[in-house]
């Protein structure tokens, strides 16, 4: 947002004749805006996953954070960060969304919550379940959490993925048909997987070994998107104005007015004839006279209201 201009003080307006003028200008109005600020995790890498999928058994193994672990569904009722320290020095920020399950984009369990802090993360580890313990199908919940991120925001479905197939240390790895089923999903959308047990570390390293590689190739998103480039400039544009009569009263509008009388004090009688001077050299007197105002017609100059007289 913008302040206004500031006014100029009764020195700019001194001339020989009138050394001494009371007659000032008010700065104009800044803009008013009601903001709603939403607070957004900023994280390099965000754990997708449905609940129960081992997202904060993995976090607490390659991180000091210490998040609630249970074997019930949404125990993680609260984002979590971790800071993964690799051996190159590179560390990074991995956050654990939780909620996010068929129908979060329409507020269904907490997905709603927490769909926004994904949107900072520049990779997804998305997490899934190959034990067959909770009776999900892996390959559909990818589909659906997908789906959930793609109504939310379509830029977020498009964010980079690795698929983690998690707890492969309570299956045959040669023989497991969850497992199978993801080794395929991830050759069909061209993903790079990794077969991992969070609970016993089994190829935990390998993952955040890539993990730490692959950032090094992402950009940093820009925090603040900056819709408008706006050039501030001292020069007014006098001619930004335009007039309407509606049954019988004059409407001046326009931004040249609104700055014009955003600095007249009408209650002073040197600056009523700095506003009229100034509606004559910005021409608006005339064009009120070639539309035929004429004494005791109102005319309304922005939000004021006056009466014409010659």
């Amino acid at each position: 947002m913008r302040g206004g201009r500031g006014g100029r003080g009764n020195l700019h307006f001194a001339t020989a004749t009138r050394q001494a003028p009371r007659f000032s200008e008010d700065g104009e109005k800044g803009e008013e805006k009601e903001i709603i600020l939403e607070l957004k995790l900023l994280a390099d890498v965000g754990l997708l996953g449905f609940p129960n999928v081992g997202k904060s058994t993995f976090l607490a193994t390659v991180t000091d954070a210490k998040p609630k672990i249970a074997n019930y569904h949404f125990t993680t009722i609260i984002p979590n960060l971790g800071v993964v320290k690799t051996k190159d020095g590179n560390g990074f920020v991995i956050a654990d969304i939780p909620g996010i399950i068929e129908g979060a984009s329409e507020g269904v369990g907490l997905g709603i919550q927490f769909l926004r802090h994904v949107e900072r993360t520049r990779l997804l580890l998305h997490f899934l379940d190959v034990s067959g313990q909770e009776g999900r199908n892996p390959v559909e919940d990818f589909y659906i959490i997908n789906q959930e991120l793609k109504k939310y925001s379509e830029k977020l479905s498009t964010r980079k993925q690795i698929i983690v197939a998690n707890k492969i240390d309570v299956i045959d790895v040669e023989n497991s048909k969850e497992l199978k089923e993801v080794e395929n999903l991830a050759e069909k959308e061209g993903l790079k997987l990794f077969k991992i047990s969070s609970a016993t570390k089994q190829g935990v390293q390998e993952l955040i070994d890539y993990v730490s590689e692959t950032l090094k190739t992402l950009p940093k998103e820009d925090l603040i998107d900056i819709e408008d480039k706006v050039v501030y400039t001292l020069e007014d544009k006098q001619q930004d104005w335009e007039i309407k009569e509606q049954d019988g009263v004059f409407i001046v509008t326009g931004k040249a007015v609104q700055r014009l009388m955003g600095r007249v004090n009408i209650e002073d009688n040197e600056s009523m004839y700095y506003l009229q001077k100034s509606l004559k050299s910005m021409g608006i007197e005339d064009k009120l006279r070639e539309m035929g105002v004429k004494e005791g017609d109102t005319v309304i100059l922005d939000d004021w209201e006056l009466e014409w007289y010659d």
